[in-house]
């Protein structure tokens, strides 16, 4: 039988229903029976043993190392950091410094917020604005983020207490925080967090990326501002006086994007920090680091040196815009509205000449037809048999003169479909994708009839030479229809490819660049995934991993760029046709020697530079230390105590283009799964489940955000209420009701801080603190209320622990909101009003129970709480009663975030 006058029931019953009612007695007094429960309980109240926290140098303070520019403040925060990266292990400061340095900083911390926030009292609403950066401020300060705050690794290691190891997906260095930033530090601090307070040494990784494209692409628009463009040296060499002026070589230009990447570099780490990201920022790296380009160009050639990079020609999705070859990641496919346009292609007689006989061809893109190879029609369609093994004629290949026309074969093969267009196929290996297959498997020639800026080359004829593929479109069709080739034109809805960052349409286009070969690397990721390894959640997306692993192509990995880390190949002489990969120039004049050369050969570096993606999928291991730790054998090296790592949280929508990647790189250049656990968020959409556009209005600035609602409010609806790989749909509603419930949180403070407590003061209230679970002996004597919330208390620790530990973040934080609001605010508060006052027949002995279960109750749920929210739980903790900070504790050792 269920009764309204429990918990879930907000009602104005009186308080005399609500005190004689508790139909759960039965399933409480088994409750309390279950000493495995209690001992779940008992391990989130875990005591610590306390030791000094041994951190570098930078722990405290978060100064410029390095910076030329000052950067911005934004949301409060001090000036980040700009892209320099913690010293390597055998550069930190010796631990005597650490140490001193440590103690010096605590007592300077804690009184900036600690004692100020507790002497302050609670008063006035919730209003996060008051307090949030403030106590940001206080942990980084502090230490709080350090693996070791809480601490010394010797003491973790005797414990038996792995390291929890988070590697944040590094944001583009010059971007500026979205919802895609917002989804992934709510879900990553709260792990981080929670196993934190649990007592493992937990790193949470930070960094920027240099975003090869991106950035430049910005740099670029300032030159083109200016009347500016880059050049190359044979460019400039040749130029006027005049032309130089407005030409900008290759290291003028990336001084300038070093100089834009100072400028612009802090915003985002600072807005990550506005967010409340518990990260270890004394170890922010950057993908183009000195410590991190040495591991680039160390992997280079370690897999250059097993046979599986080479230089070869092959398919890729080409930007004009850029220049340079992008990865599939970078292409973005939208619906359009185009042509199809069909035409004839004559067959040719044996003598070479046109026949009346015509195979009619459809394709979307008429000025991709001067580099056709041949025409394909299905072999079982019965329109064309006759026609396979014969010639066609290409169209308008003599150029618009009475000339002979280039003859291609009619071949047959069942890719084509035969209901589509025609059903006959023209086949352009040197611009499209699938052609270029059905090319390799007959063997046909591959012509590129474009120019790097998708101009039509001369392979196109005088007529259209240097004419953009646009306008060679309009042309070659009005000169089609004169010649009678044309039969009709219908309105045709394509996928488009663009270029994600300059919006052009990509050209796919044959080129000589530098590949990845990935099979090998493949099977190896296929297998920790298939073998127990690494585990996916959810676990739907094992058959995306290995569907795509089981058909992954090589890996372009060369990009036409001057921003990135530069492929480490040297062309020997002035040609391109013999090559060293080497780790610098010296080691490959060394090696060019070796090979007979004369010591003073021409040496010229490749000037491509890597995918961006290449520096990111060795994110894992080169930011502890690889590769120059690894030989090492100190087990307090950063890359010993944090490689493997633990979990690699990041959106679905990249799950091949880098997570793929990181795990086929760090097996093969570590031996080593880089984490044991890939865990998938949904994307964050509008309230309707659309993609947030700025063209459709609908997108949810996280900054505006946080401003008018506070970061706890924000984090608490990413998390809460959608489970793993599920998109998630985000309204303002949501976010207003989660801050109401921050404020019903307040309130519970207020009403237990400034009534149930308000006359105790001194050895009375320091007994009140919670230092562990309530246990089976103190259980029993309590009346059936106090034991039914107390019961159920412990219930949730056991269940939010359980859920968090698999990952089921959303359904662990829905239930303290639940039990918070529903159980604790709305039922056992008014009840606690019968125990403490004395005109409801309450004081006494029954007041003092109360007042241990109020604090009990709420120092608990605010433990639980803490990840998922942890501005307003901190800022409310700090006036619950509580032990006196322990001697010799570490720095913020005050904070709930380091409670024992």
């Amino acid at each position: 039988m269920h009764s309204a006058n429990m918990p879930g029931h907000r009602n104005n019953q009186t308080l005399r229903r609500r005190r004689r009612s508790c139909p759960h007695a039965p399933a409480v007094a088994s409750l309390l029976l279950s000493s495995s429960l209690l001992m779940s309980v008992a391990s989130a109240f875990r005591l610590v043993g306390s030791g000094v926290a041994r951190r570098s140098s930078l722990a405290f303070a978060r100064p410029n190392v390095g910076s030329r520019t000052a950067r911005p403040v934004v949301g409060g925060f001090g000036p980040c950091r700009n892209g320099a990266a913690r010293a390597p292990s055998f550069l930190h400061s010796s631990a005597t410094e650490v140490e001193e340095r440590a103690a010096e900083s605590t007592a300077t911390a804690n009184e900036q917020y600690d004692a100020l926030n507790k002497s302050s009292g609670l008063t006035g609403s919730y209003d996060p604005s008051l307090f949030e950066s403030e106590i940001y401020s206080w942990w980084e300060k502090a230490g709080c983020f350090d693996p070791d705050a809480k601490q010394s690794a010797d003491s973790a290691r005797s414990a038996g207490r792995e390291p929890y190891v988070l590697p944040m997906p590094p944001p583009n260095v010059t971007g500026r925080l979205h919802m895609g930033h917002a989804i992934f530090v709510a879900l990553q601090d709260v792990l981080a967090r929670f196993h934190r307070m649990r007592g493992r040494p937990v790193l949470w990784t930070p960094g920027t990326d240099h975003a090869g494209i991106a950035t430049q692409l910005q740099v670029e628009k300032a030159l083109q501002s200016e009347g500016k463009r880059r050049g190359t040296d044979v460019e400039i060499a040749n130029a006027s006086d005049e032309e130089k002026e407005k030409l900008v070589g290759r290291t003028e230009f990336l001084e300038k994007v070093w100089e834009y990447k100072e400028e612009q570099g802090g915003a985002i780490t600072s807005q990550l920090r506005s967010l409340g990201a518990s990260a270890d920022w004394t170890r922010e790296r950057f993908t183009m680091d000195p410590a991190l380009s040495v591991g680039v160009t160390e992997a280079f050639n370690r897999l250059h040196e097993k046979g599986l990079i080479y230089r070869g020609t092959y398919m890729v999705n080409w930007s004009p815009g850029l220049m340079t070859a992008v990865s599939d990641l970078e292409v973005e496919y939208t619906d359009e509205e185009g042509k199809l346009y069909f035409f004839k292609y004559l067959v040719a007689n044996d003598d070479g000449s046109p026949s009346e006989e015509f195979l009619p061809v459809a394709t979307t893109r008429p000025e991709t037809i001067f580099g056709d190879t041949a025409v394909c029609v299905n072999p079982n369609d019965e329109r064309y048999t006759h026609l396979i093994g014969k010639r066609a004629l290409v169209p308008m290949s003599d150029n618009g003169e009475s000339g002979s026309m280039r003859s291609i074969p009619i071949i047959a093969d069942e890719y084509v479909d035969m209901e589509f267009g025609t059903g006959a196929l023209k086949i352009t290996p040197g611009h499209d994708p699938n052609d270029y297959d059905i090319g390799k498997r007959f063997d046909l020639d591959i012509l590129n009839v474009m120019n790097k800026d998708a101009t039509m080359n001369a392979a196109c004829g005088s007529r259209y030479e240097g004419l953009d593929r646009f306008d060679a479109r309009t042309k070659l069709w009005g000169d089609m229809e004169e010649a009678g080739l044309v039969i009709k034109v219908e309105p045709h809805t394509q996928r488009v490819p663009r270029s994600q960052r300059g919006g052009e349409i990509i050209e796919p286009m044959v080129s000589k660049q530098w590949f990845v070969k990935t099979e090998g690397m493949g099977a190896k990721a296929l297998e920790a995934v298939k073998g127990g390894e690494i585990e996916i959640v959810p676990k739907r997306f094992e058959k995306v991993w290995y569907g795509w692993l089981n058909d992954i192509r090589d890996w372009c990995i060369s990009r036409q760029l001057w921003w990135g880390h530069r492929i480490p190949v040297w062309y020997v002489g002035d040609t391109n046709d013999e090559y060293i990969v080497a780790r610098n120039e010296d080691e490959a004049r060394t090696k060019a020697t070796e090979a007979g050369h004369p010591a003073d050969v021409n040496l010229r570096q490749e000037d491509d530079v890597l995918d961006t993606w290449f520096s990111s999928g060795l994110w894992p291991f080169a930011t502890v230390g690889w590769p120059q730790d690894e030989d090492s054998s100190d087990p307090n090296t950063d890359l010993a105590r944090f490689y493997p790592g633990t979990c690699l949280e990041t959106g679905y929508d990249i799950l091949f283009f880098w997570v793929a990647r990181m795990v086929m790189l760090g097996i093969e250049l570590t031996d080593k799964s880089p984490f044991s656990v890939i865990y998938l968020h949904g994307l964050v959409r509008a309230a309707d489940g659309s993609k947030m556009s700025k063209t459709k209005g609908n997108v949810v600035d996280p900054l505006d955000t946080v401003a008018e609602y506070g970061a706890d409010s924000l984090r608490y609806s990413l998390v809460t209420g959608v489970t793993p790989g599920q998109d998630i749909p985000l309204n303002m509603e949501k976010i207003a009701a989660n801050k109401a419930f921050a404020n019903k949180l307040w309130n519970a403070c207020k009403f237990v801080t400034g009534n149930a407590l308000k006359d105790l003061e001194g050895e009375e209230l320091e007994a009140l603190a919670v230092n562990g679970p309530i246990g089976m002996e103190e259980l029993e004597g309590l009346a059936l209320p106090e034991r039914y919330i107390v019961s159920k208390c412990h219930e949730l620790v056991g269940s939010v622990t359980k859920d968090i530990e698999s990952y089921q973040l959303g359904a662990a934080g829905s239930k303290i909101y639940e039990f918070l609001w529903d159980q604790y605010a709305d039922w056992y508060i008014e009840i606690s009003k019968t125990r403490l006052y004395e005109g409801f027949g309450g004081g006494g002995e029954d007041a003092k129970t109360a007042q241990r279960v109020l604090v009990y109750i709420l120092d608990t749920s605010m433990r639980l709480l803490h990840p998922y929210m942890p501005y307003v739980t901190e800022q409310l903790w700090h006036h619950l009663p509580r032990q006196s900070r322990l001697d010799g504790g570490v720095a913020g050792g005050n904070s709930l975030l380091l409670a024992p």
